[in-house]
């Protein structure tokens, strides 16, 4: 099986040299080849999705552009296997949580295709300041045009819609990158969108790695760049993105706060998720914990043993909790990190094993702040566990990152609770649930090195337009338009 671009429509075949192997992570065999397109191709793909707004895109009606989303949910969930099982073989995510991921794609869909009829500006009262009686004001919002968006291989399907969907609602088009690890996941779901009748060149797809996004993110005719993926990449695409509007979401090394009062069988039964789901990659995995000092070994405990239930193995098997990262490069990384944190004096409490790409789920004890393993994005089943004595050390050393995207607090004390998620530096804190839970409809997006911008389809929604104003001074105005 080829992967190649599909501009307008269409699949396009670079005269590459060298393809791109795409590698089912747990067996390590190619299950297809990509061809990475050129940045010619890339200007091509804009140029096309350019003029496909102004003569299409820009004048379709709200209940078409619905019509068209409801439709795309309705085959992604006649065609829900499919992308499972693709899911599972180009990322290595075990297949409940493949299923997972659809299923949230399928409601971003819906949301999306929900909120387009109630998307609207507003009337400002203009007499609220002097002189301006017999003056009305209406806000309203117009589509960018072409939004570039470059997405990673964590979440192919999900957070490929969390940048398309609200891009097509709101009358845009896209050119999308998808990550070179996983791009079958969005072929396909052009090949879907094309079924729904979405007009060709409103989606198109280029593949390749970083000279393709660089194309898009340098091109004067994309309105919009929209990123997820890593900090250092980010800071070059904003240095880069000129005057063009960004939505930038990169790392994280999220905390997770559980006071004395907690519920602390559950904390720990919801952690083991939050840190170890997809071997622990994701923005928002539960990297630190830190745990009220009076039942810090109480807590140990209980959270080495269901971390110890969690079974390894290939992700195809529906009793697979944990399978392989994305590369055994990626997996060497990670287990390096381990390594050179016991050096320093911390302890593994459980896991610090590879066998390939896949890394044995892991506990650590005695972490230093400047460790590798707490003080950068991990990206791996790795997690810390540190001992707190006060809230105000609690919110101390929940800050002392540089990332702020989301975080969680475990207590029973809603005034503690209230009070600790004012002073976090995130972007969003959860009580009662861990950093890890995110749903499609709320704000999602980073403070501090975490980012710039928000997700969540209302929220990219609003990112996808301009506000523009409309004044009318009605006492000089009256007839019809020529």
């Amino acid at each position: 099986m080829k992967i190649g671009s599909i501009i307008h429509g269409k699949t396009y075949e670079d005269h590459h040299e060298s393809l791109i192997n795409v590698v089912d992570p747990y067996r390590k065999e190619t299950i297809a080849e990509l061809i990475p397109a050129n940045p010619d191709t890339a200007s091509r793909a804009v140029n096309d999705s350019y003029e496909v707004f102004h003569e299409t895109m820009k004048h379709m009606p709200a209940y078409e552009r619905a019509a068209i989303l409801r439709k795309a949910a309705d085959l992604l969930e006649k065609r829900r296997e499919t992308f499972v099982e693709t899911i599972t073989q180009e990322a290595g995510k075990p297949v409940k949580h493949s299923r997972a991921e659809v299923d949230r794609a399928l409601q971003v869909l819906r949301f999306a295709s929900e909120l387009v009829n109630h998307f609207t500006g507003e009337v400002l009262p203009m007499d609220a300041a002097s002189g301006g009686e017999n003056r009305w004001g209406f806000v309203v919002h117009e589509p960018l045009g072409v939004i570039g968006a470059i997405t990673p291989f964590n979440f192919p399907l999900n957070l490929v819609l969390h940048k398309v969907a609200p891009a097509i609602a709101t009358g845009n088009c896209v050119v999308l990158k998808p990550a070179e690890k996983t791009p079958i996941s969005s072929y396909k779901l052009a090949e879907l969108f094309h079924d729904a009748g979405l007009p060709p060149g409103v989606l198109n797809v280029v593949q390749g790695g970083g000279e393709v996004g660089e194309a898009l993110v340098n091109h004067d005719k994309v309105h919009k760049i929209s990123f997820t993926g890593s900090l250092p990449v980010g800071r070059e695409i904003r240095a880069a993105a000129d005057l063009k509007k960004v939505t930038l979401e990169l790392g994280s090394n999220s905390p997770n706060l559980i006071f004395a009062d907690a519920d602390l069988e559950y904390a720990a039964e919801q952690l083991v998720t939050g840190a170890f789901a997809f071997s622990g990659q994701a923005c928002i995995s539960a990297q630190r914990i830190y745990i009220q000092d009076s039942c810090f070994e109480q807590f140990l405990q209980l959270y080495k043993e269901k971390t110890m239930q969690l079974t390894t193995g290939d992700p195809r098997e529906e009793s697979t909790d944990i399978g392989p990262m994305i590369t055994e490069e990626e997996a060497e990384r990670a287990f390096t990190w381990i390594e050179d944190a016991k050096a320093g004096g911390a302890v593994v409490e459980t896991g610090g094993t590879r066998d390939g790409a896949v890394l044995q789920p892991t506990i650590m004890t005695n972490v230093e702040r400047n460790m590798k393993v707490i003080a950068e994005e991990v990206f791996a089943p790795i997690v810390s566990v540190v001992p707190f004595s006060t809230t105000e050390e609690a919110v101390q050393l929940a800050n002392d990152s540089i990332y702020g995207l989301q975080a969680g607090v475990f207590t029973q004390n809603i005034n503690r609770a209230l009070q600790v998620a004012q002073q976090l530096e995130m972007g969003g804190v959860w009580i009662n649930e861990i950093s890890t839970y995110r749903q499609d409809n709320h704000p999602y997006g980073g403070v501090k090195q975490s980012g710039i911008g928000k997700e969540g389809v209302k929220y990219a929604m609003e990112d996808t337009t301009n506000v523009k104003f409309i004044g009318i001074n009605h006492r000089y105005s009256s007839g019809t338009a020529d």
